[in-house]
């Protein structure tokens, strides 16, 4: 099937990358109010003709393939799958409600999600989870998928196997074979699980929350060696957790492991208490000793799995890089920063400052230690390194903040090359960039002159004391907190922007009646926590039930957005 260009395009424009034409060409997918479109990458940044661009606001999901070469997209009406390269429609299926798509690592089956409904009579609902063939269209399998969180399976990179969490044990399954499952890992009440990556053996690492009295605990275990009081590879258990986040390096030798609780019985922080364990598969394993106290904002592992840059403490915090001993190798400093990204092929660090920081990045050399870059990307909700190593996009999009919406492109060294205001009246839902195998680009030496550019450079702003979001655009008191620098040592920043894009959309009204008066009371809790959270920055001593209004900030943001896809 053809596709129609885009109205006002008579040609495409083949762009090549700077480094030359044996490299493939870079492409952005851009969802809003505004539809879903391509933009191509790196130097041009022309709207791509890969597919025509879809208009209107029913666009709640979209995926690059894990290699970049398949594209599929939600229109309100079906689900499309196209071929980058030759714009060729692939398979087209009738899903009007799904809202989340992924790809297998291979390209061998498009997993699909839509909201678990039940009967008005209470009989049990079908399954809303289902396992597309890209070779024939034909649906392999369908799964009853309550939650939208860990919705899809997770394979093996080869896709020799794959796996799912029912009912708190992990089936496994081999060959996308679904109608067998090959391997169970029981244990009493699993709460979430991760397949390392990379080639055989596979290994997963689970986790099993505490309760009356006994203690969490994650383990470590070699596919498919499950069985028996000794087949775990590595165990570790601690007492204050009450979720755990879990991250296998990439050659699959180690896990890192954030330890949260819910709430700070010290009182100190209202984000929780936060502890950094590390587990190998050779069964060693220790507390990371975090020379500063306070907030995890972030944890991150090198690509070349020897490392990993740890971003925390109370502001301004602390970045340090460990080596595998836990042992650290490099400080850089405090500063007003709540996240960490490693660029591809780990050679640049970029330490950042968002949410509610003022969007300072500084780009380091972590080969050299040397400091190369320090801009700043105000308001971003979203940032993310491009395949090729070489230029970083920044965004603020909605529902997270509804003004001032767009995106901009950088190169490492400082300069903006592309910027894009969306219209007042418009929104920005996701923007990312298109993914590449590992390999595809190479390494370039660092440099630390900063790149031309064509857009032109923001006139310096002068220095204001910093104002919340909630705050902007209405008349300034004479608050404490307006008198605050970034370097506030007791104010906590919210959690930085991930580079993992979530399907959200935004809408004005539900249709639903209930629904809207669900949505608008939200708004309205959410409103009195970002109040109180101003007060405690200010020094203001808040009473037990307040705290524990704040820690429920992230439950209702969750809710919120849940809400308004519509789930």
């Amino acid at each position: 099937m053809k596709l129609s260009l885009v109205k006002g395009k008579e040609i495409e424009v083949k762009v090549e990358p700077k480094n030359g034409p044996s490299l493939p060409a870079l492409l952005l997918k851009i969802r809003g109010s505004e539809g879903l479109y391509l933009v191509n990458g790196p130097p041009h940044f022309t709207e791509s003709t890969v597919f025509p661009r879809e208009s209107g606001k029913n666009c709640k999901a979209y995926t690059f393939s894990k290699d970049g070469t398949l594209f599929a997209w939600g229109n309100g009406e079906r689900i499309n799958v196209i071929n980058v390269t030759t714009k060729e429609l692939l398979h087209s299926f009738d899903l009007p409600k799904a809202v989340c798509l992924e790809f297998s690592p291979k390209n061998t089956i498009l997993a699909t999600w839509q909201p678990y409904t039940t009967s008005k009579d209470g009989a049990a609902g079908i399954p809303n989870l289902q396992l597309y063939d890209m070779k024939t269209g034909t649906c392999l399998k369908s799964f009853i998928q309550k939650k939208m969180q860990n919705w899809c399976p997770s394979w093996s990179e080869d896709e020799t196997l794959c796996a799912r969490n029912v009912n708190n044990e992990v089936h496994f399954f081999e060959n996308n074979n679904f109608n067998t499952i090959a391997n169970k890992l029981h244990l009493k009440k699993i709460n979430d699980f991760v397949l390392s990556p990379g080639p055989q053996p596979y290994k997963v690492a689970v986790y099993v929350p505490g309760s009356k009295g006994a203690p969490s605990f994650v383990r470590l275990y070699q596919y498919p060696n499950f069985d028996g009081p000794h087949a775990a590879l590595a165990n570790k258990s601690f007492f204050k957790a009450d979720k755990v986040t879990m991250l296998w390096n990439k050659k699959a030798t180690a896990v890192l492991v954030i330890a949260s609780t819910e709430v700070d019985k010290t009182g100190a922080s209202y984000y929780g208490e936060q502890t950094l364990h590390y587990i190998a598969t050779n069964g060693e394993s220790a507390v990371v000793q975090l020379p500063k106290n306070g907030p995890i904002y972030d944890v991150v592992w090198n690509s070349s799995s020897t490392e990993f840059c740890a971003v925390y403490g109370f502001m301004p915090a602390k970045a340090t890089i460990f080596n595998l001993k836990c042992d650290p190798v490099f400080d850089f400093g405090t500063g007003p920063r709540n996240a960490a990204y490693y660029s591809p092929h780990g050679h640049i660090l970029v330490l950042a400052g968002f949410g509610n920081l003022r969007g300072q990045m500084e780009v380091w050399d972590v080969k050299n230690y040397k400091l190369i870059s320090k801009p700043v990307a105000s308001d971003s909700t979203y940032f993310a390194w491009c395949p090729d190593g070489e230029h970083i996009l920044t965004a603020t999009c909605a529902p997270r903040l509804r003004v001032n919406n767009g995106y901009k492109i950088w190169h490492y060294t400082g300069s903006v090359l592309h910027k894009y205001d969306v219209p007042s009246n418009a929104e920005l839902w996701q923007v990312s960039w298109q993914p590449f195998l590992d390999g595809i680009f190479p390494e370039k030496s660092i440099t630390y002159q900063a790149v031309p550019s064509d857009v032109p450079s923001e006139e310096p702003k002068v220095a204001t004391a910093y104002r919340p979001p909630a705050l902007r655009n209405k008349p300034v008191t004479n608050s404490k907190l307006e008198a605050r620098s970034d370097k506030s040592p007791d104010m906590a920043p919210s959690p930085a922007p991930q580079n993992t894009p979530r399907n959200t959309v935004s809408h004005s009204t539900s249709g639903d009646p209930e629904i809207d008066k669900k949505i608008k009371n939200l708004k309205k809790k959410l409103k009195a926590i970002e109040q109180l959270k101003e007060q405690a920055a200010t020094g203001k001593q808040l009473e037990k039930n307040q705290l524990e209004k704040i820690q429920k900030e992230k439950a209702l943001l969750q809710e919120l957005e849940d809400l308004e896809l519509g789930i």
